[in-house]
């Protein structure tokens, strides 16, 4: 059995604005870090990736010699 204590009864009492405050500044600088962290793990990831196909399409460029295109004279008229 609980006792009935006016805890149960009433509402607590005002929050202090400061205490308010530093509350939900403390719960948007924690949703910030996440969504950074988060970022940079998504960041890390696609790097990777880009690396690893950069890295397998290397040997295909680097089999095939770029040709070099050059323009042709125009004969000269008299």
């Amino acid at each position: 059995m609980t006792t009935a204590t006016k805890d149960k009864f009433f509402k607590p009492g005002r929050v202090d604005a400061r205490d308010k405050a530093a509350t939900t500044d403390h719960a948007a600088r924690a949703i910030i870090a996440a969504e950074s962290t988060a970022r940079d793990k998504k960041t890390e990831k696609l790097k990777a990736a880009r690396m690893l196909r950069e890295a397998e399409a290397a040997p295909d460029v680097a089999a095939k010699p770029a040709k070099r295109v050059t323009k042709k004279a125009a004969p000269k008229a008299d």
